[in-house]
């Protein structure tokens, strides 16, 4: 009786199963939460119960790293991210001016169609926009294997000509999944840039964040980030892109030998500081002499062992 009351107070409800599914699909390592969903699925043995949270948490999951899906005649490839999303399932790629229709679940892209006009920036801003996608794929070309990127237009879309603001977002991922040798990873960075025409500057904010997993017996994860702010004159198209171009390669250049300089520097300073060189005392602990401590001699009369 005792017992069946006990199984009765730790048995979850659907509802909690859900969100604990739903957590642990939308904290998995970069590159695999398929296999997480599949062990979730054979842990919760229902499959009501995941569809619920598979369906909530992939999208959110696609759109926060930033995953790059092939379109199915392998004409281009549709970053799936908040600055790409037209709806729940429709994705827009800028260079080729195409839309990508997103199986979250199985992250593949199924279908796709030419982008409507209303889906597209004016021609004025697509020259800034073509120009800085032009300079970052060279950029991501050299400075990333398995890199990807996008460039987006936030706001002001429809403007034709000079005397209007307006924002572009460039986004870069590039990803190295090799779970063969137990280890993932991903780079992502954003960078949000504003035209202002009346001052005739462009503001840029970046944000970048590096994730990494290793598991070969054991479980170590990385999650980094790092913010940063810049700023150049309002150019010409062709200009403005180099200009920017060289911004983020400054700034992510810069982070990334900070991040190897602090992780070449780990065995030497902060594994150290883990571990107290010395107790409290500030002596080393005499093994060869424990008699000289109370608690030894205690145990030692305690048990009648004494000399």
């Amino acid at each position: 009786m005792a017992d069946a009351e006990e199984n009765e107070e730790i048995a979850l409800t659907d509802d909690q199963k859900f969100d604990i599914a739903k957590w642990f699909l939308l904290n998995s390592p970069p590159g695999e939460i398929q296999y997480v969903a599949k062990d979730l699925r054979s842990v919760l043995n229902d499959d009501n119960v995941y569809r619920r949270a598979a369906s909530e948490a992939f999208p959110l999951y696609n759109k926060s790293h930033v995953v790059c899906l092939q379109f199915p005649n392998r004409s281009g490839e549709v970053l799936v991210s908040s600055y790409s999303e037209l709806s729940e399932d429709e994705y827009l790629d800028p260079r080729t001016a195409q839309v990508g229709k997103v199986d979250h679940v199985r992250q593949i892209c199924t279908q796709i169609r030419p982008a409507r006009d209303e889906e597209l920036p004016s021609p004025y801003i697509e020259e800034y926009r073509s120009a800085l996608d032009v300079e970052i794929s060279k950029y991501v070309g050299e400075a990333y294997p398995k890199g990807v990127c996008s460039v987006y237009c936030t706001s002001g879309k429809d403007v034709e000509d000079y005397g209007s603001d307006f924002e572009l977002v460039v986004v870069i991922t590039a990803t190295r999944h090799s779970p063969q040798n137990f280890c993932n990873g991903s780079w992502g960075s954003i960078w949000n840039i504003e035209f202002k025409d009346e001052l005739q500057t462009v503001e840029v904010r970046g944000k970048v964040q590096v994730s990494a997993h290793y598991f070969e017996e054991g479980n170590v994860q990385l999650d980094a980030k790092h913010e940063c702010r810049d700023s150049t004159i309002f150019q010409s198209p062709e200009d403005s892109a180099d200009s920017l171009m060289n911004i983020i390669r400054h700034h992510e250049t810069e982070y990334l030998t900070s991040l190897q300089a602090s992780y070449s520097n780990l065995p030497d300073s902060t594994f150290k500081e883990l571990r107290r060189k010395l107790p409290v005392t500030r002596t080393l602990f005499p093994w060869h002499n424990t008699v000289q401590f109370s608690l030894t001699r205690d145990l030692t009369k305690e048990l009648g062992i004494e000399k």
